[in-house]
């Protein structure tokens, strides 16, 4: 164990109220497919371009039929051991928020329970009509979807490229920020806003900020430690 990961664990046991912030790695090591790069291709469309309002309003089950690819992935991956190490970290700790940007299920799957998905959840739908919300682990007969209860289109209960975030996790982080001892950033690029300013915000208010990915991120340079691995192997080993 090198001096810097005995210093950070030091860190994440003595502290009271510990935050983490996960990302698309996280769930990569699952086999999650992640939107940026040739994995996160499909048909040869960029997902960027799919995961907007404007898209599900020109075309509604081109849309669709890349949410129930994307299910149909999910649905083979298992939580990995970067998963399980969180879910056993917040039994120990009196204030603990696993804030996630991933949509995939994977972090309750492995027992976490205090957490927010500010991007939402991919088992959930929602009727554009009538506002109605429900889960649905299955996959749909018919794409769209409509709701049973007005007709109105489904669509994936997520926020898209160009939404805001839900108001309850956006509060339930900030708030977190506002108060957290160590702040954990593992698996994210640091490029999607507003969750690429959480560590910033933490900073400022003198917590400190440990990052866990293979590369180098744009918060990089503000935080207190860095492990350049997988989170699968780095989280067990600085939570445990």
């Amino acid at each position: 164990m090198t001096g810097e990961m005995e210093t950070a664990r030091g860190w994440v046991r003595d502290c009271r109220s510990l935050c983490v912030l996960t990302g698309a790695g996280v769930s990569a090591e699952s086999g999650v497919p992640t939107f940026r790069g040739p994995e996160g291709l499909w048909k040869r469309r960029d997902p960027m371009t799919l995961a907007t309002p404007g898209a599900f309003a020109s075309d509604p089950r081109e849309v669709w039929e890349w949410y129930q690819w994307r299910r149909q992935r999910i649905r083979m991956c298992a939580p990995n051991p970067g998963h399980a190490a969180l879910a056993a970290a917040e039994k120990g700790k009196p204030d603990f928020l696993l804030v996630t940007q991933n949509v995939d299920g994977l972090h309750r799957a492995a027992g976490s329970r205090r957490l927010v998905e500010i991007h939402g959840n991919i088992w959930v739908v929602r009727c554009v009509g009538c506002g109605a919300e429900r889960e649905e682990p299955g996959d749909f007969p018919e794409l769209p979807p409509r709701c049973a209860g007005c007709g109105g289109l489904l669509r994936p209960g997520v926020v898209w490229f160009g939404e805001t975030l839900p108001p309850d996790a956006s509060e339930a982080a900030f708030s977190m920020l506002s108060r957290c001892e160590v702040l954990i950033v593992a698996g994210t690029s640091a490029m999607v806003a507003p969750a690429s300013g959480y560590a910033a915000v933490a900073k400022r208010r003198g917590a400190r900020v440990v990052e866990v990915n293979p590369d180098e991120t744009p918060v990089s340079g503000i935080c207190d430690a860095a492990f350049r691995g997988k989170s699968g192997e780095v989280l067990p080993e600085l939570l445990g």
